[in-house]
């Protein structure tokens, strides 16, 4: 009986070892998850979008096709 207890005693402590290591895991791949994705949202984003806009708004205006670009792409 009482081997059977200390059994039991040494199996609930080692569950409860693995099931805090595999929380830390996924604890710490969610933390890691969400500071990419703040630097991203944060630092990248708004480098992106200021660069979209300059390059939108500054760019030159496109032309039609020339006449030798239409005949071209007829040919």
């Amino acid at each position: 009986m009482l081997s059977s207890l200390l059994t039991f005693l040494f199996v609930g402590f080692i569950a409860v070892v693995v099931a805090g290591i595999a929380l830390s895991v996924v604890g710490a791949l969610i933390g890691a998850a969400l500071g990419i994705a703040g630097f991203l949202l944060f630092k990248v984003a708004p480098i992106v979008l200021i660069g979209y806009l300059v390059v939108r708004f500054l760019a030159p205006r496109r032309k039609g096709l020339s006449a030798a670009d239409r005949k071209w792409l007829e040919s």
